[in-house]
């Protein structure tokens, strides 16, 4: 898709994703066979994922994105690990409570590009909040944890169920105590094409969905609540509780992984376009959910531009939420869906709502 095309039907003036809603644990599995010592690209988005692949010691991430909003995401975060010691990095994006938020800010907005500074500073209230939960789909979300669940659920219940328990507990706590007629019609509507298109994303975002957006949801939710862990699972816990816990903390922040993301930011690179107009080659893409948004004959067309700039064992990565999107007839001598690994790891998404996980491989790429 060019950025002419979506530009034109979706608002980029805004942040609309304040964090990453992919699962970066099942991103840096497909990749980690092709990322170490080599070049990654990926979708900016708010700049969890791109951070996370930071752990796979790459020679080189690209993080590209249309919006500026987003690119002023990635940098704050950038600049918060550069400069911030842990406790002070938590609690200037809004995970931990502590020091002033706006003196943080001042100490970082010097580290991120002018545009990025010229973002937060006019936005303060953002700021204070922490830039975690900053973005429109996350305020969405907040709607449904303060507004929609307590018209379902006691607090009791709500609290209940992020408590830790094995499967076959999960599965009895569903049926017994969580999936009520109030849950399952509530669930449909807020999460339906037009509330959400209203209140969360934008409504160009659902223009190649076929198909009840709600009902598709709650499906893969009912997975999310019984066969997946509930209580360290970072997007259920942020949902129902509007924060990370400590035990949930998404890949980039938790402890384990921020000495290698601090020793490596200098081989993160933000870029302002399409994946398309980033020079290869590449051994592996991050490519989020980029392609449900693009009609059938601009995906075809992305795609083999991508495959252009991939070497030959590379791996393309990337999700579909609603719309159904995968490796094009047109390039099967070129490149070939991982089926089994993408099966395998769409099993353990913990961001459920998407309806497949897609790893391709590149057999005959741009690259050597």
């Amino acid at each position: 898709m060019s950025g002419a095309s979506i530009a034109s039907r979706a608002r980029f003036d805004q942040v609309r994703y304040s964090a990453v809603w992919e699962d970066a644990d099942i991103l840096c599995a497909a990749l980690a066979p092709v990322a170490r010592g080599h070049r990654l690209l990926s979708i900016a988005s708010a700049g969890d994922n791109a951070l996370a692949l930071l752990t796979l010691d790459p020679s080189e991430v690209v993080a590209v994105d249309l919006s500026p909003a987003q690119l002023a995401c990635l940098e704050a975060r950038i600049a918060a690990f550069r400069v911030l010691e842990d406790s002070d990095l938590l609690a200037f994006l809004g995970v931990e409570r502590g020091r002033d938020r706006q003196v943080l800010w001042r100490s970082l907005r010097q580290v991120v590009s002018p545009a990025s500074a010229a973002f937060w500073d006019a936005r303060p209230r953002e700021v204070e909040r922490g830039i975690v939960h900053s973005g429109r789909f996350e305020r969405y979300l907040r709607g449904f944890a303060t507004r929609v669940l307590p018209w379902i659920h006691d607090e009791d219940v709500r609290r209940a169920l992020l408590e830790p328990r094995d499967a076959a507990a999960r599965q009895e706590f569903y049926d017994r105590r969580w999936n009520t007629l109030r849950w399952r019609l509530l669930f449909r509507v807020f999460f339906s094409r037009i509330v959400m298109g209203r209140l969360g994303r934008d409504p160009a975002f659902f223009d190649q969905v076929q198909g009840r957006v709600g009902d598709l949801i709650l499906a893969r939710t009912r997975h999310a609540l019984t066969t997946l862990s509930v209580h360290d699972n970072p997007y259920l816990v942020y949902i129902m509780t509007g924060n990370y816990p400590p035990q949930s903390l998404p890949l980039y922040l938790r402890p384990v992984h921020r000495t290698a993301i601090r020793a490596r930011l200098d081989r993160l690179r933000v870029v302002a376009g399409t994946p398309q107009e980033v020079a290869g080659p590449f051994h592996g893409m991050n490519l989020s959910d980029i392609f449900e948004y693009m009609p059938v004959d601009e995906f075809q067309t992305a795609y083999s531009s991508l495959v252009d700039a991939m070497v030959r064992g590379g791996r393309l990565v990337y999700w579909n939420m609603l719309a159904v999107r995968e490796r094009p007839e047109a390039e099967w001598a070129r490149a070939r869906p991982l089926a089994d690994l993408s099966t395998a790891l769409h099993a353990l998404d913990r961001a459920w709502f998407y309806r497949a996980f897609r790893v391709d491989e590149v057999v005959t790429g741009g690259g050597p």
